[in-house]
């Protein structure tokens, strides 16, 4: 208990003054009622989104080049541009310009392929026709072609039903032309101001992105200076490095599916091609859309059925290749955002913003998890987002093992052992899980009874994890030797069934060095542990004591053993430790103990050290 009284914060004590209990009351009151604020503060945060987004909407696509270009622009700056005074314009302007050259060629590439692709799309509608009737064909005996009639005749029953109850009416079609002409200047008007607008504002936002920077940090105080800094650096190095990879991606994709298509013999194999490099900035769907016009198109313009195949071939061989290789070989590491919230983010994104929504959702999103690493009001976002494991190992296997499900708790343990020892498996998972059942059984958060059958559980995984180890696991990255005819070692379990569980973990890890252990049970009492190591005579005594708790136990059983058996080795276990180490082991030092451990290996390398010297 006086740990627990360390963490919780303190109360006022009656004699302070009413304001500072009124201020302890109310900031009570706020952390319980701060997730609904919360709640409530994201709802005028979303409106003012999708009302504002017809300036939002420019200065996000506008904030995505700038950072896409950014490093390009600092590279020319530091190969000379920025030694004289108009430097900085020179490189915002020089590679704004460029870029934007390249989308604007694109763009005209695209409009005149369009062009003569729609005039020469009559052509094929012969074609097209056959195809639909061989389809046809090959379904007309299938059992879709008869569910599909069947469908028909009930279909055609309840026509006939309702035009003898004299309930179906004709409607009269109106037609109404399209208008076309002058109606659609301001629409027109409209796209090429906001596209001016974002090129203006990538150019100044090039050449002030350090002041406006500056200007962001000032924003958040002086206070934040540090987490602010380590937000701005993250989320800018992983956006850019993003959409450059990205970018670089996308050109490879659709300069590979151009080269196919031509190869192939698909008309209009760059216009295919470009749209690729396009349509796949879209996350997801993007793919897809790019290779439905291709595959379309040849079914219309080839005869047979082997080009349209080779079509559909040619798009699947290209994904997988960049899915499988390219994108894990150039992008290093993931933005950090776990896949199905990215999914859920972009369906969010695209609802708000439309079709724009898919292209800034993904890096809005990187921003927001970023900033919420460093920033704890914001934490709620990373959490739920980050592609980071949400639970720690030993804090997910202590969760299994609450929820009854062993086999996924003794799967934890396996995955974590490949590549390492028993000894960090049981150091880094199972310790602490103990240590944490402990916890809430002494706070009463789980009763005693449930406690006794986590021990149990925690138990059966650990034998089950050291059967599939096998016999030498145990021993790596320890000492070479073993000790030829054993030596002999008392382990007592200080306080409960946890001790007990650390006990036999522990006397795994001897095992390879022919250091047998003698366990004793919790349940015996100091008298029996005192009397059994001078009647064995042991000349290492080990008392496990699991943090927290079983201090006094561990205390009382070193001063009886030093003062009945002079010559015994006193090692005390005080493993799952979370802070105060020094303190402990003071304590157990002057209890009589000749050496405390704060983890199964260092106890025991303890062990071996002096059963060595025995």
């Amino acid at each position: 208990m006086a740990r627990l009284s360390r963490v919780r914060e303190p109360l006022p004590s009656p004699a302070a003054g009413p304001s500072a209990r009124a201020h302890s009351a109310a900031r009570a009151i706020f952390r319980e009622f701060r997730p609904y604020v919360v709640i409530v503060g994201i709802l005028p945060v979303v409106a003012a989104l999708y009302w504002g987004q017809g300036v939002l909407i420019p200065v996000a696509l506008a904030s995505l080049f700038t950072f896409l270009l950014s490093p390009i622009v600092r590279a020319l700056e530091r190969a000379g541009l920025g030694r004289i005074r108009a430097g900085k314009v020179m490189a915002a302007l020089l590679v704004v310009g460029l870029v934007f050259s390249i989308i604007g060629g694109a763009a005209w590439i695209i409009v005149q392929q369009v062009t003569a692709f729609g005039s020469e799309l009559p052509q094929y509608r012969g074609n097209i026709m056959r195809k639909v009737q061989e389809f046809r064909g090959l379904g007309r005996n299938s059992p879709l072609a008869e569910v599909q009639s069947a469908a028909k005749e009930v279909m055609g029953e309840l026509q006939k039903a309702e035009t003898l109850k004299g309930e179906s009416k004709p409607l009269p079609v109106v037609v109404k032309p399209e208008v076309f002409g002058l109606w659609q200047l301001p629409r027109l008007l409209q796209a090429v101001g906001a596209a001016g607008f974002v090129v203006v504002l990538v150019i100044f936002m090039l050449i002030e992105r350090r002041e406006m920077r500056d200007r962001f940090i000032r924003l958040a105080g002086e206070r934040r200076l540090a987490s602010v800094t380590r937000a701005i650096d993250e989320a800018s190095d992983r956006v850019s490095r993003y959409l450059l990879v990205h970018s670089m991606i996308n050109v490879i994709y659709g300069a590979a599916v151009a080269t196919g298509l031509f190869l192939i013999g698909v008309p209009y194999a760059v216009l295919w091609g470009v749209l690729a490099i396009l349509l796949r900035f879209l996350p997801y769907i993007g793919a897809p859309l790019a290779a439905v016009g291709p595959i379309v198109l040849s079914l219309a313009v080839f005869d047979g059925w082997q080009r349209p195949l080779a079509t559909l071939a040619l798009f699947v061989a290209v994904e997988l290749v960049t899915y499988m290789v390219m994108e894990p070989l150039l992008y290093g590491q993931t933005i950090g955002v776990s896949p199905p919230a990215l999914l859920v983010a972009v369906a969010f994104w695209t609802w708000l913003w439309g079709p724009i929504g898919l292209v800034v959702g993904t890096p809005l999103t990187v921003c927001l998890v970023v900033f919420g690493k460093h920033i704890p009001a914001l934490g709620f976002a990373t959490v739920f987002m980050t592609d980071e494991p949400a639970l720690a190992r030993d804090v997910s296997y202590y969760q299994r093992l609450l929820a009854g499900d062993f086999e996924e708790a003794a799967g934890i343990l396996q995955t974590y052992l490949e590549g390492r020892d028993l000894a960090e498996v049981y150091d880094d998972i199972v310790v602490p899980a103990l240590s944490r059942a402990r916890s809430d059984c002494e706070s009463m958060r789980v009763s005693r009874e449930e406690a006794r059958d986590l021990y149990g559980a925690a138990r059966k995984t650990v034998e089950e994890l050291a059967a599939d180890a096998g016999p030498f696991a145990a021993r790596a990255g320890t000492h070479g030797d073993t000790l030829n005819g054993g030596a002999p070692v008392l382990g007592c379990a200080a306080a409960d069934e946890a001790d007990e569980v650390s006990l036999a973990m522990l006397r795994r890890l001897l095992g390879p060095y022919e250091c047998e252990m003698e366990r004793v049970s919790a349940h015996a009492l100091s008298g029996e542990v005192v009397t059994l190591a001078a009647e064995r005579k042991s000349g290492v005594l080990l008392i496990a004591a699991l943090s927290p708790g079983a201090t006094e136990q561990a205390r009382h059983l070193c001063k009886r053993l030093r003062t009945r058996c002079p010559e015994i080795r006193i090692l005390v276990g005080r493993w799952g430790q979370n802070g105060a180490i020094e303190g402990d082991r003071e304590l157990f030092l002057d209890a009589g103990a000749d050496a405390v451990g704060t983890s199964l290996r260092e106890s025991r390398d303890q062990i071996l050290e002096r059963a060595r010297l025995l």
